[in-house]
């Protein structure tokens, strides 16, 4: 099990269908010649279309039925990352239809597929979230984004059964840090690396003045790299309260830049591709009690935002993104939550 820092208490048989990838995807066909050297599994599938919203640049929402606009935000996150879809499209196929029903790989695999194939603006996520349901996932309850993200990732690695794609999810997503423990009393210092799926940044310190720093040394960082803004936090009398004051985070994010010597613990070649651009933002409307999230996903093929909002989905801006800075005496407007970076490919 990964590590996680904080849990809050807010909102929220079929054939495969074989499908011409659409124009906007031939630049990301030239990303799997090189791939297509390799050896491939007895389960390799051939790839027909990288992301949920590229079938003829055409974005498909996912209907809220009952308090999942978490699960409806994360699931496009994941979906709409291509590099995910090209895992997820090699998983091995269970054999009988019980299987099928609690396989969560197959069952967002069997959503992806809805979701490229058909013609309704939107979807409906039932048969996953059932699927979440066998394995005690409570759901139609207000959920804190970050935990169910690691929800959902430790059940694609646990039923993913080839370790290849295990270690390739691992190195997609997976963070490595080294962590400093000092005694209080003989100050002495202990050293151990360990790993975890959101690199968590609070929002403020002990004395709850602005935090502008991280605590853990880097050691590596994935493909995609997903960063928590700790916006709820516990106050004096243990009530859970938001943070809503204004974070800028941007489209491009080069770590040599803002981090120090103390701060990483990394090799020279590993550090070279810590450049990032930023893919996608879960974002949180509302108080602690009583929430919604969408979703503002940069499309790989079109280079377009756009924003999940349950099954509303439309094209947006990069102001509209920025609108999710937050502000410190915003109420019920968006707040950035979730960041997702992703490595720039090497010039």
């Amino acid at each position: 099990m990964l590590l996680m820092s904080h849990r809050g208490g807010h909102q929220e048989s079929k054939k495969k269908l074989e499908i011409s990838p659409s124009e906007t995807m031939k630049a990301e066909e030239e990303n799997y010649k090189e791939e297509a050297k390799e050896p491939k599994s007895e389960d390799w599938r051939p790839p027909s279309v990288f992301g949920a919203a590229d079938l003829k640049n055409r974005a498909v929402g996912l209907y809220n039925i009952g308090q999942t606009c978490c699960l409806n935000s994360l699931l496009q996150v994941f979906l709409m990352n291509i590099h995910f879809t090209k895992i997820l499209r090699r998983i091995s196929v269970p054999v009988c239809a019980t299987q099928k029903k609690k396989n969560v790989p197959y069952q967002m695999l069997l959503l992806l597929e809805k979701m490229q194939c058909g013609k309704q603006k939107a979807v409906s996520p039932r048969e996953l979230v059932l699927c979440l349901e066998a394995h005690r996932v409570t759901m139609f309850v207000q959920y804190d984004a970050a935990q169910l993200f690691l929800t959902l990732w430790n059940l694609l690695k646990k039923q993913m059964k080839n370790p290849e794609l295990v270690e390739k999810l691992s190195d997609l997503y997976t963070i490595s840090v080294q962590e400093h423990l000092a005694c209080q009393i003989c100050s002495s210092e202990t050293k151990r690396n360990s790993s975890m799926l959101s690199l968590p940044v609070p929002l403020l310190d002990s004395d709850s003045s602005m935090l502008k720093t991280l605590s853990v040394k880097l050691v590596h960082l994935p493909q995609t790299l997903t960063i928590h803004l700790k916006r709820f936090c516990f106050g004096r009398s243990a009530y859970i309260h938001k943070i809503s004051n204004c974070l800028p985070f941007p489209q491009d994010l080069d770590f040599n830049a803002v981090l120090t010597e103390q701060q990483c613990q990394a090799y020279d070649n590993e550090k070279a591709a810590w450049r990032y651009e930023l893919f996608a933002v879960v974002a949180h409307s509302g108080t602690t009690s009583y929430g919604h999230y969408c979703a503002y996903i940069r499309s790989l093929t079109e280079c377009k935002w756009y924003c999940f909002n349950d099954s509303f989905v439309e094209q947006v801006s990069w102001d509209d993104v920025k609108s999710t800075y937050g502000h410190s005496d915003l109420y019920w407007g968006q707040t950035a939550y979730l960041l997702f970076y992703m490595k720039k490919q090497p010039q």
